[in-house]
């Protein structure tokens, strides 16, 4: 069978594009040598959190629009393969540190009710209020937004793959590239770009976290000091991750991960008991824009680039995967200012 399109990796990105053109009927195959979710795309924390509601701009209202696609489309993907994704929109808690910083978070009440359409919620709330897994504040007060939501990366990724497979798209090892040509190749991607362009598009960035056996999953996330902690539906709790630009490891943890326990712990003391299921640790692209790169690849006619998915991969990754479909199945280019491949070059 004459394929219209095959994609260059089977991480969030490149599985997301795929579904996005397979549900407008196209013909596609997913390729990866190493196989679904080999990246940090495999990982464990999977928050999907939106940046604070201030200072908008064409990157947060992307993010907004597929923050608020997610729960349809990873309804969708759990309905066509039968696998569930670990998806729930339960909101995040952040603890407010000082009056400087409840003056701030109070401001944004009433931008966030402007700027997410009434859609979803910035509230502050008593700390006497919330749900016993709820972290220290220093004034007593927590930020609420019920915009947070969650997703089992390594899940997600095996949920798409069967979804997919359902529709009469695989997922291969190998295989000829046939149709347009999507690369979404994460990190090792960006490095390859960046010796093909003679100029740095971007880099990985280490990341390590730590799964937990500790049932917290009808609580919201947690966001503390820089922190994530993640409760899912399986009844673990991930947190993480570290930010690590310079490593020799990649897939290694060491004393940074032992760090995240302990900053985890200080913030909520009932994970103090809580047995460590699994050390993760992975390489993020981070794209020289900071936000993803997506769009036509120069002078490589009918090979298009999908990378940069830094922290926030799986919150962007729905629209992504439309705004993909839409300029290589029909040419239309609404990929906005500061997202383009042009940005990072």
């Amino acid at each position: 069978m004459t394929r219209d399109a095959t994609v260059m990796g089977a991480g969030i990105f490149g599985l997301s594009i795929a579904w996005a053109m397979v549900q407008r009927g196209a013909r596609v195959a997913v390729i990866d040598p190493n196989g679904p979710g080999a990246g940090s795309s495999g990982g464990i924390v999977g928050a999907l959190a939106p940046h604070v509601p201030e200072n908008w701009n064409a990157k947060k209202a992307f993010q907004l629009g597929s923050l608020l696609m997610a729960e349809a489309f990873w309804s969708e993907v759990a309905e066509a393969g039968g696998e569930a994704p670990g998806y729930a929109r339960l909101g995040r808690l952040q603890p407010i540190p000082d009056e400087a910083a409840l003056a701030l978070a109070e401001a944004r009440i009433e931008t966030a009710r402007v700027l997410w359409n009434g859609q979803a919620d910035w509230t502050i709330i008593d700390r006497v209020d919330a749900d016993a897994f709820t972290p220290h504040s220093p004034t007593g007060k927590l930020i609420f937004d019920t915009l947070t939501a969650r997703v089992h990366p390594a899940r997600g990724c095996a949920a798409l793959v069967a979804a997919l497979e359902a529709r009469g798209c695989p997922v291969l090892r190998e295989g000829a590239l046939q149709g347009s040509v999507v690369w979404a190749t994460g990190w090792d991607g960006l490095e390859a770009l960046s010796e093909t362009f003679g100029k740095r598009v971007g880099a990985g960035v280490k990341g390590q976290a730590l799964l937990l056996d500790h049932d917290a999953r009808h609580a919201p996330q947690l966001f503390v000091d820089g922190l994530h902690i993640v409760p899912h539906a399986d009844g673990t709790t991930a947190i993480g991750s570290t930010t690590e630009r310079e490593f020799d490891a990649p897939r290694s943890t060491d004393h940074a991960a032992d760090a995240l326990l302990t900053r985890a712990v200080a913030a909520v003391p009932e994970l103090q008991s809580a047995r460590i299921l699994r050390r993760w640790a992975g390489v993020r692209p981070r794209a020289k824009s900071r936000a993803p790169m997506l769009g036509a690849w120069p002078d490589r006619p009918g090979h298009f680039i999908a990378n940069g998915g830094f922290k926030i991969g799986f919150g962007m990754a729905p629209k992504v995967g439309d705004v993909m479909a839409d300029l290589v199945l029909d040419g239309r280019d609404a990929i906005p200012e500061g997202f383009r491949v042009e940005d990072n070059l």
